[in-house]
């Protein structure tokens, strides 16, 4: 397995996981990891990414609510998510992507389910 996810799990609204994915030692020089999630019946959509560097991106959605983190030295990204609503609850799937020659190339971990319900 090349990306590991885990953290996820059922939550109330208005509470908080961690997710974590760790990438193996495998994959080298990876620019960018992030969280995409996919709900029922929906379009699989970026929810947060984050550069080697530094730079992030957020879903308008998960604003101001989900904060993503990243450790370069453990191949490791975070995405705690606070503040959580139904309309959160997907499968959430953690992604690597590096450059080879001008070269996109994409990883996927397993995805973790993550549902958030009273």
């Amino acid at each position: 397995v090349q990306l590991q996810a885990s953290g996820g799990g059922l939550v109330q609204p208005g509470g908080s996981l961690r997710l974590s994915c760790a990438a193996s030692n495998t994959i080298f020089r990876i620019n960018t990891m992030g969280w995409y999630r996919q709900a029922p019946g929906k379009q699989r959509e970026l929810v947060a990414d984050m550069s080697t560097g530094g730079n992030t991106n957020y879903a308008d959605s998960v604003k101001g609510r989900f904060t993503i983190s990243r450790d370069n030295a453990k191949n490791t990204v975070y995405l705690q998510m606070n503040s959580l609503k139904p309309e959160d609850t997907a499968v959430y799937y953690c992604n690597a992507l590096r450059w080879n020659r001008g070269t996109p190339i994409q990883y996927w971990g397993q995805g973790t389910q993550v549902t958030v319900s009273s």
